[in-house]
């Protein structure tokens, strides 16, 4: 079983800067690729970021490309989400996932476990 624990949320004006973490437990880290989603009221869970099991791709919704950055560190089961030059429309939940096996990066229903989400807020 997986455990995903996010942290980092919170109120930042526009143009500010974010890092969400999350923490994974009960798992062998090292093995799963990682996904952090959004969700704002009213709207579907949308794809942000993900990073292979080893970190070396990387993948971006059209909406963060060149803003956000996801990162993972294998010795502290930890992976991240740096969000720079955030926008107003960056306001949503968001949730952290880990992918055990095969499927597209980009859909929700390739995850396997998922946190409880963390809200991100972007003041005008």
């Amino acid at each position: 079983q997986g455990r995903l624990v996010e942290s980092g949320g919170g109120l930042v004006q526009a143009g500010g800067s974010l890092r969400l973490d999350c923490a994974v437990s009960g798992r062998t880290f090292a093995n799963d690729a990682l996904g952090w989603f959004r969700q704002a009221p009213g709207k579907d869970r949308e794809f942000v970021a993900a990073i292979s099991y080893n970190g070396a791709s990387t993948y971006y919704g059209d909406s963060v490309k060149g803003r956000f950055t996801i990162s993972r560190d294998n010795a502290k089961n930890t992976v991240y989400l740096q969000m720079n030059s955030l926008k107003p429309e960056d306001t949503a939940v968001y949730y952290c996932a880990l992918k055990a096996l095969g499927g597209s990066y980009y859909y929700t229903r390739s995850y396997d476990y998922w946190g409880q989400g963390t809200q991100v807020t972007v003041s005008s």
